[in-house]
């Protein structure tokens, strides 16, 4: 599955030189796989409210093409990969010009499977509901 979450670049996400400053790209990237999620039916807050958590442990991303104030840009989310203490978010940031798609950015971020302690957790035997979903999408 690929979800697309459709923004417009702000003023103040922009640097001196007019372009979206480089880390404003991981809070799109923490936008869109909320989006992602909420579109599966099971939101990042009903995830939490049931004793789990996805922290952070690895991020990257590629700038191919800059962003601008007042840019139309889609950011498009799809499960990289997929075990049971680990998901792979895969991400690219693409500015509409013109009915046209021109690639701007590619990024992933890597997450462990947590319970409210910050133990991992095998996603598949600890909340099934939602490890299904997740395999569905790949």
């Amino acid at each position: 599955m690929t979800h697309d979450m459709t923004l417009r670049v702000r003023y103040g996400e922009t640097d001196q030189m007019g372009v979206v400053y480089h880390s404003n790209y991981f809070r799109y990237f923490e936008a869109a796989r909320a989006s992602f999620f909420r579109d599966l039916g099971y939101s990042y807050k009903r995830f939490e409210e049931e004793g789990f958590m996805l922290p952070l442990t690895s991020c990257d991303c590629d700038f191919k093409k800059p962003a601008k104030y007042d840019d139309e840009i889609i950011i498009r989310t799809t499960i990289a990969s997929h075990k049971g203490v680990r998901i792979k978010l895969a991400y690219q940031a693409i500015r509409i010009d013109d009915g046209r798609e021109t690639l701007l950015v590619e990024g992933s971020t890597t997450h462990a499977f947590v319970n409210m302690d910050m133990k991992p957790v095998n996603i598949k035997k600890e909340n099934p509901e939602f490890y299904n979903l997740l395999t569905k999408q790949i």
